[in-house]
C-alpha cells in the first residue's frame, strides 16, 4: 500500500452461484444472493424506514457493511458488497451511523472514576440574557410561490416549494439585518385523518397535506424580530422526499440552492420588484449585506452549502454568520473566514455520531490568516428534534416523535431521565443560544461572547442545562504554541510518559502515516473521528495522545523568541479529553516558564471539567469530546508575560491518559466574515475507456483564482459494486502557489471481459486549506471497451 493510495481488497466470490440465503428478522425480511464478484443484500422493511437525517446502513451478524440503498417509497435497502461476511449471515439490519441500535451494546471501556467536586462551575451568566424580548412588537407572516417553484439541480432537475414563515419588527425603521432558518430531514407530508405520514412523493399525494416544520422555530424567531431582525424559516419539504434517492450529497446542494433562491427573491423584494406578496413585505427592508444562516440537521449542511455557494458568486451578498444545529457533514467540507458556532445535542438519536464536529475541527486551520472565531458547544441532555416544535410530540400538529430510541438508558432514555432536558427546557436553552449568536455576531452585542468564547457561562434563560464550549479565535488575536496536528520538533514528550500524534479511527487513514485514535470506542462515541461517508478515508482531528506512569510525564513547548511576549491574551487555552483507556481520577498541570526561570502552576481541575468523564455506559454514550481548558492570565500572574520561554503540560495524578489539542494564547473577539476572499476549489468530471490491464485516470482539480498560498486538499474515489474497475483512493493533492490546477491520479483495474454498460463512481473533494470547496463531487466514468 502506498502513502497515498488505499486499495480494497476485492473478494474473488464464489465459483458457482450458490442459492439465495434469506431469513426475517426484526426489521423485516431479507435475502442474499450470489451476483458476479460478491453479494447482493436485500432488506424488505416491515414498516417505512424512518425518515431521520442519518444515512441508513444495512449490517450483517451486527456488522456495519456501510450505506445501503433506500427505495423511494423507503420500505426496500439493499447493498452490494464483495465482503465475505455476508456468505454466512444469520441476520440483515438497519444500522444507523455504524451501529445496529438493539445490539448496541456497553462498551469496553472502564469509565473513570467520578472527580470530586473541585471541577470549574458554569461561570457568571451574561450581563444581558439572549432570549430576553426585546422592544419591538413581533409581526407573522408567510409567503408561498408553490410546491413546483425551484427547479434543482441538487436534486437532478427535480422540483420543491418556495415557502417560508417570516418574522418582522413592527415598529422598526430602516434596512434590518437579515437571518435565515432552515429546517432538517423530516417526513414531507401526512394525513391528518390518519395520521400516516409519507416522504416518497412531492408535492403531496391525495388526501396529505404538507408538514409544517419550517414553522418550529418560533421561539428564536421571535426574539431576534423583537431585537430587530427580519427573520425567514424557509420549507425544504421537496428536498427532504427526494434527497436520498435522487442526489450525489444527500440533499446538501440542493438545500443550499434553495437558500440561495430565497435570498434572491428577498433581494429583489427589497429593491421593489419580484413577486408582490414579498414586494409587500420586504420594500427598502431587508440589509442583505448582514445575513445570518442558521440550519438545523440536514438542513446545517446546507446552510454551509449556501454560504460556499454564495462565495463563489461574483457579488456575493454578506453572509456574515453561520449556525450549524445538530448538522450532518457527509463531505467535510471547511467554513474558514466567517463566524461560526455548531451546536451538538448530546443525546442525539439520530446524527448520533455528532459529525458536525468535523466542520469545527476541519476549519480550526483551514486558512493561516482565517479573520474569524468559531466555537461548538456540547448541550447536555439534549435530542436531535426538540429544537423544533413541530419535531416534538404533544406540541406538533403533525406526528413527531423522541429521536432517541433506547428507552432504557439511564442517560438519555426519556424526557424523565435525571440526565435529559424536558421539551420545553430544551426549546428554551435552543432558543437562547439561537438568539445569542446572532446578537452576538449580527448585532456587536458583544457582552454575549462569554457563551461561546470557552469561558462556559450560561444564560439565566437556559435554565438548568450545562452546556460545554470550545472556541477558536481569529488568527490575529491567537499565538499558536502547539497545535498538536503532526508529529514536530515544536514539542516534547519526557520522563515516564509515552506521545504520539494520532488521528481519526479504524486505521481509516493509513495515507497520512499517523496512527488511529480511539483505539476502543464504536464510531458514535467519537465525534472528532468519526468517518465520513463520502470522505471516509480522509485523515480527522489530529492530536497529541499523551499517557504517563508517573508524575514525571511532562510535555514540553517551547516558546520562540518572536513569540514570547503574551502579555496582549486573554487566556491560555488547549482542547482536552480523557483517553477511553484512562482509570481513576485523572489531572493535569499546566505550567507557565519566564526569562528567569520563575513558574506559574495551574491544575486544569481548578479552570475546566475537561477531564471529568461524559456520562454513559453503552454506545453511542458516553462520548469522547475535546473540551475546552481555559486558563486565565490573571491566573499565571507570577510570572513574566512578555518574556515566557515555556509551557508545560505535566500529569498531576500518579497515572492518566488524555487527548490534546491547539494550544495557544488567545483573545477571542467575534471577527469578520471574508469568507468570498478565498479562492473556490473543484472537481472536473471525466470519461475514460476501462483499458486491459492496470491503468490511471487524470483528473484535474481547479481553483476560481490563483492563491498566494498552496492550496490542499483531499480526493476521495469511492467505490461501488461488486467487481469494481477502479482502486479506491485518499490523497491529498497540493495546487502550487500561482497555479490555477493539479491532477491526481486514480487507478484503474481493466479487464478483457465484456459488460453491457459503462461504470460510474463518486469522486469527493473535501478538507481544503487556503481556499474553499466549490463543486466538491463529480463522476468518473469508466467505459467498457471489450466486444461482447
Amino acid at each position: 500500500m502506498t502513502a497515498a493510495v488505499i486499495s480494497t481488497m476485492l473478494f474473488a466470490g464464489p465459483a458457482h452461484a450458490d442459492p439465495p440465503v434469506s431469513g426475517t428478522g426484526e426489521d423485516g425480511a431479507w435475502s442474499i444472493e450470489t451476483v458476479e464478484g460478491g453479494y447482493k443484500i436485500t432488506l424488505q422493511l416491515t414498516e417505512p424506514l424512518p425518515v431521520r437525517d442519518a444515512i441508513p446502513e444495512l449490517a450483517v451478524d451486527g456488522t456495519s457493511l456501510g450505506p445501503a440503498v433506500e427505495s423511494p417509497d423507503g420500505t426496500t435497502l439493499t447493498i452490494t458488497t464483495s465482503d465475505p461476511k455476508a456468505s454466512a449471515a444469520a441476520s440483515v439490519n438497519v444500522a444507523w451511523n455504524g451501529e445496529v441500535p438493539s445490539e448496541a451494546a456497553p462498551t469496553a471501556r472502564t469509565a473513570p472514576e467520578p472527580v470530586p467536586p473541585q471541577q470549574k462551575k458554569p461561570g457568571n451568566p451574561p450581563p444581558i440574557d439572549p432570549a430576553a424580548p426585546g422592544r419591538y412588537t413581533v409581526v407573522h407572516d408567510e409567503y408561498n410561490l408553490g410546491d413546483t417553484a425551484i427547479t434543482l439541480a441538487g436534486l437532478g432537475g427535480r422540483q420543491a416549494e418556495i415557502r417560508a414563515k417570516v418574522y418582522l419588527p413592527k415598529e422598526a425603521t430602516g434596512r434590518l439585518p437579515l437571518v435565515v432558518f432552515q429546517h432538517g430531514r423530516h417526513s414531507a407530508c401526512y394525513n391528518p385523518v390518519t395520521r400516516q405520514t409519507s416522504n416518497s412523493t412531492w408535492p403531496c399525494p391525495a388526501e396529505q397535506q404538507p408538514i409544517l416544520s419550517f414553522t418550529g422555530y418560533d421561539g428564536p424567531a421571535d426574539v431576534l424580530a423583537s431585537h430587530g431582525y427580519a427573520v425567514v424559516s424557509v420549507s425544504a419539504n421537496g428536498v427532504n422526499a427526494a434527497d436520498n434517492p435522487f442526489s450525489e450529497d444527500r440533499g446538501a446542494l440542493a438545500r443550499g440552492e434553495v437558500v440561495m433562491r430565497h435570498l434572491d427573491l428577498l433581494a429583489d423584494a427589497t429593491k421593489g420588484t419580484g413577486d408582490g406578496k414579498l414586494v409587500e413585505l420586504f420594500k427598502k427592508r431587508l440589509d442583505m449585506d448582514d445575513i445570518g444562516l442558521m440550519g438545523h440537521s440536514r438542513g446545517g449542511e446546507g446552510v454551509v452549502k449556501a454560504a460556499l455557494l454564495n462565495a463563489g458568486r461574483p457579488k456575493p451578498y454578506g453572509i456574515k454568520a453561520v449556525l450549524p444545529l445538530a448538522p450532518t457533514d457527509f463531505a467535510r467540507a471547511t467554513l474558514p473566514n466567517i463566524p461560526m458556532s455548531v451546536f451538538l445535542p448530546y443525546c442525539d438519536g439520530d446524527v448520533s455520531n455528532q459529525q458536525g464536529q468535523h466542520f469545527y475541527d476541519d476549519s480550526l486551520y483551514a486558512f493561516e490568516k482565517d479573520k474569524a472565531f468559531r466555537s461548538s458547544l456540547m448541550i447536555m441532555g439534549t435530542n436531535h428534534n426538540f429544537f423544533n416544535t413541530e419535531w416534538t410530540p404533544g406540541v406538533a400538529i403533525a406526528p413527531a416523535s423522541d429521536d432517541w430510541g433506547n428507552r432504557n438508558d439511564p442517560v438519555c432514555g426519556s424526557t424523565a431521565a435525571p440526565g435529559r432536558l424536558t421539551p420545553a427546557e430544551q426549546y428554551a436553552v435552543g432558543t437562547a443560544y439561537i438568539a445569542g449568536f446572532f446578537r452576538l455576531v449580527q448585532g456587536e452585542e458583544h457582552k454575549l461572547l462569554p457563551l461561546f468564547d470557552g469561558s462556559g457561562a450560561i444564560p439565566a434563560s437556559a435554565g438548568r442545562a450545562v452546556v460545554h464550549t470550545v472556541a477558536q479565535a481569529e488568527a490575529d488575536k491567537r499565538l499558536d504554541v502547539a497545535p498538536f496536528t503532526s508529529p514536530s520538533s515544536s514539542f516534547t514528550v519526557s520522563g515516564a510518559a509515552t506521545g504520539v500524534i494520532c488521528a481519526g479511527m479504524m486505521d481509516r487513514s493509513p495515507q497520512s502515516g499517523l496512527p488511529t485514535c480511539a483505539t476502543r470506542l464504536t464510531t458514535s462515541q467519537a465525534p472528532s473521528w468519526t468517518p465520513a461517508t463520502y470522505a471516509g478515508n480522509v485523515t480527522a482531528t489530529p492530536v497529541l495522545r499523551f499517557a504517563w506512569t508517573d508524575t514525571t510525564g511532562e510535555v514540553s513547548v517551547p516558546l520562540p523568541t518572536r513569540s514570547r511576549n503574551v502579555n496582549g491574551y486573554d487566556a491560555l487555552t488547549f482542547r482536552a479529553a480523557l483517553d477511553e483507556n484512562a482509570t481513576g481520577n485523572v489531572d493535569l498541570a499546566v505550567t507557565v516558564v519566564d526569562g528567569r526561570g520563575t513558574i506559574d502552576t495551574v491544575l486544569v481541575s481548578s479552570v475546566s471539567d475537561a477531564l471529568t468523564p461524559f456520562p454513559g455506559t453503552a454506545s453511542p454514550l458516553p462520548k469522547t469530546w475535546l473540551r475546552t481548558v481555559r486558563v486565565p492570565m490573571s491566573s499565571i500572574d507570577k510570572v513574566n508575560l512578555r518574556d515566557v520561554r515555556e509551557v508545560r503540560i505535566t500529569g498531576a495524578s500518579p497515572t492518566g491518559g488524555v487527548y490534546l489539542g491547539d494550544l495557544a494564547f488567545s483573545d477571542v473577539r467575534v471577527g469578520k466574515a471574508e469568507l468570498d476572499k478565498l479562492p473556490q476549489v473543484s472537481l472536473q468530471g471525466l470519461t475514460v475507456p476501462e483499458g486491459d490491464g492496470p491503468g490511471v485516470a487524470t483528473m484535474t482539480l481547479t481553483l476560481s483564482e490563483r492563491s498566494k498560498k498552496p492550496v490542499t486538499v483531499n480526493v476521495q474515489s469511492i467505490v461501488s459494486g461488486t467487481v469494481p474497475v477502479i482502486t479506491a483512493l485518499a490523497q491529498q493533492v497540493v495546487i502550487p502557489v500561482g497555479a490555477k490546477s493539479a491532477t491526481f491520479q486514480v487507478p484503474i483495474v481493466g479487464n478483457t471481459t465484456p459488460a453491457t454498460a459503462a461504470q460510474s463512481y463518486q469522486v469527493v473533494a473535501s478538507v481544503p486549506t487556503n481556499a474553499t470547496i466549490g463543486g466538491g463531487f463529480t463522476r468518473l466514468i469508466v467505459t467498457d471497451d471489450d466486444a461482447l
